[in-house]
């Protein structure tokens, strides 16, 4: 019991799960007032804000305000989170960008009624742009400063 309390009460855990569900329900919140919302946008990547950059922002900000910076908490989680970063706004985005220029081949491929280069379309979704990791960077500080300051 001792050990779930731990876990239920630990700053730095609840500041990533909260950044994480501000970004995603922001994510969702935008997408129905735009008229764009799907059910994959419950759990699908990319979009604005960055999940994944509030995420580990929360994480590292966190870090930072129970642990200071002094530590070897802090460097682990602000390279994490450059990681995580620098991945979405890289590798993911441009995979997204391939994915787009696939389904338009796709796309071409059926309307001239010939086999198309994959049987389902890619998902396009999946990186951020530089804007949407910033959101994010915003939210999980945010959250985090909120968390570790309001809560007891």
């Amino acid at each position: 019991m001792e050990y779930v309390m731990g876990l239920v009460t630990n700053k730095v855990l609840l500041s990533a799960v909260a950044a994480w569900f501000v970004a995603q329900g922001s994510k969702i919140i935008l997408d129905v007032m735009k008229g764009t919302f799907t059910f994959k946008r419950l759990s699908g990547g990319g979009g604005m804000p960055s999940a994944h950059s509030a995420t580990v922002v929360g994480l590292t900000t966190a870090t930072a305000i129970v642990y200071g910076t002094d530590g070897f908490e802090f460097p682990m989680a602000l390279f994490f989170a450059i990681i995580v970063m620098y991945d979405a706004v890289g590798v993911r985005l441009e995979t997204g960008r391939e994915a787009k220029a696939l389904n338009r081949l796709r796309r071409r491929d059926l309307q001239e009624h010939k086999q198309p280069v994959m049987e389902q379309e890619l998902e396009e979704k999946i990186g951020h742009t530089l804007p949407e990791i910033i959101a994010g960077v915003l939210v999980g500080i945010v959250v985090a400063i909120m968390i570790c300051h309001f809560l007891p």
